[in-house]
């Protein structure tokens, strides 16, 4: 059951490439070790993703400098190919993406259920900031 204490928060971006290539860089783990972060003193040092209904994926983020870092995990609640995934965090809280494909560009439109401890601006800031970055890795390597 839905808890509709929970806020949701969209992040969205334009990324100037095919869906196909979209899709491919956010869903391959080589690739999100190389834009998932919101900021340059974190990086992504391992990841997996087992991409289909049921199926798990792991992210671990860490400070650049071994201070602090965590496992991103969830298990997907619906995949639909170069269009929605949908996903539960180990949180419980609920994820959609979804891949709006255009003539030259693939629009990118995320919305998560907010967590209780950090500030909605610092969380939607935070979304946002590894959206762009997946922007920017993906524009300059295709």
């Amino acid at each position: 059951m839905k808890d509709e204490s929970k806020q949701t928060i969209t992040v969205k971006t334009i990324i100037n490439a095919p869906v196909e290539k979209v899709w491919e860089y956010w869903t391959e783990p080589e690739h999100i070790k190389k834009w998932n972060n919101a900021s340059d003193d974190w990086h992504t040092s391992f990841s997996e993703n087992d991409l289909r209904v049921g199926g798990k994926f792991l992210s671990r983020m860490e400070a650049k400098d071994g201070s602090s870092g965590f496992d991103f995990w969830g298990i997907y609640d619906e995949v639909k190919l170069y269009e929605t995934i949908d996903y539960t965090l180990g949180d419980e809280r609920k994820i959609k993406i979804t891949f709006a494909s255009k003539e030259k560009y693939t629009e990118i439109t995320e919305s998560f259920e907010a967590e209780s401890i950090n500030s909605i601006e610092l969380q939607q800031t935070g979304w946002q900031a590894i959206l762009d970055n997946f922007k920017k890795y993906t524009e300059e390597s295709i």
